[in-house]
């Protein structure tokens, strides 16, 4: 990306959490809806992406089914981003009823046990809000990761961020970060990892949707090394403005095997939590990226001179 881009960029972003947050509620979620439909209309790469992934979520869609679902997508990606830019001003009440989560005693009476507990969500609804709720409503702070995004100074802005919502943010990259969450849940505390896309080579191959992908080691084996709860979750919008959600049951280390083998088999477990959450609520997973092997390798195949 050229330098001016990244300021172009940065300055996009710096607008958006300058501006929508000072909008009336409903002018900024009418922002968002434009300029979602005006994305899905140019029929960009992340929006071809995005019906090419929902294709495999939902493999028996018409042509004129996945434009349905992609329109809705793109509206449920600008809503994150719209409620994202504001969540600086929501107040603690607020926070606390924008968000429905069922079976959150998982989750409580993990952090009760002390041994620490790893939250592992995929791409769905609002993290971000999800996370707050956590910061807020229940009181407990939690580290997490963020992937590294150029230009640094928009990778600053995104720390700043959920910092200012309660949450420590360490760096994907750098090789600190496995040993700073393992500290984190030795100590009793809560991890939150967004783990559906792997961003590095070391990750583990699963059956998602009757296809390859590869999806992170990390949260598997952080639990295996600490003896943390390892709890799926996923979100989802419905009509009305208070996200909903989900705690699943625990993924639990198998009693036998390789360190490997072991990780491969929760990795496969989270795949499979995600999946149902995904197929309930194809709309609202939030993936513009390549995600199996098939369209990675396809890739790598188009960039060979």
């Amino acid at each position: 990306m050229s330098g001016a881009k990244d300021r172009l960029t940065d300055a996009l972003y710096g607008l958006g959490w300058g501006t929508v947050k000072k909008l009336p509620e409903p002018v900024a979620a009418g922002l968002g809806r434009r300029i979602a439909d005006t994305a899905w209309k140019r029929r960009g790469k992340g929006v071809l992406r995005l019906e090419a992934n929902l294709a495999r979520v939902v493999p028996d869609a018409s042509p004129a089914r996945l434009a349905e679902l992609s329109r809705a997508g793109m509206r449920s990606y600008m809503r994150y981003w719209m409620e994202s830019f504001r969540l600086p001003t929501w107040s603690q009440e607020r926070v606390r009823h924008a968000f429905d989560i069922k079976d959150v005693h998982y989750l409580t009476d993990g952090l009760a046990a002390g041994n620490g507990v790893i939250l592992a969500l995929p791409h769905l609804a609002n993290w971000d809000l999800a996370g707050v709720w956590v910061t807020r409503a229940l009181g407990v702070p939690f580290t997490t990761v963020a992937e590294r995004l150029k230009p640094e100074t928009l990778y600053d802005r995104f720390v700043a961020y959920r910092e200012s919502l309660g949450m420590e943010v360490l760096p994907h990259t750098g090789g600190a970060a496995f040993a700073t969450l393992a500290r984190r849940l030795r100590s009793g505390g809560l991890v939150c990892l967004v783990a559906d896309r792997d961003l590095s080579a070391s990750g583990v191959e699963v059956e998602f949707f009757g296809e390859t992908a590869r999806m992170p080691a990390g949260p598997a084996l952080l639990a295996q090394q600490t003896g943390a709860l390892l709890l799926p979750v996923t979100l989802w919008y419905d009509d009305s403005p208070v996200m909903k959600g989900r705690v699943h049951p625990p993924v639990d280390v198998p009693e036998s095997g390789t360190r490997a083998e072991k990780t491969s088999v929760m990795t496969q477990a989270l795949a499979e939590a995600f999946a149902g959450g995904i197929a309930d609520h194809p709309e609202d997973w939030h993936m513009l990226q390549r995600l199996w092997l098939a369209d990675l390798d396809e890739r790598r195949e188009e960039a060979r001179p």
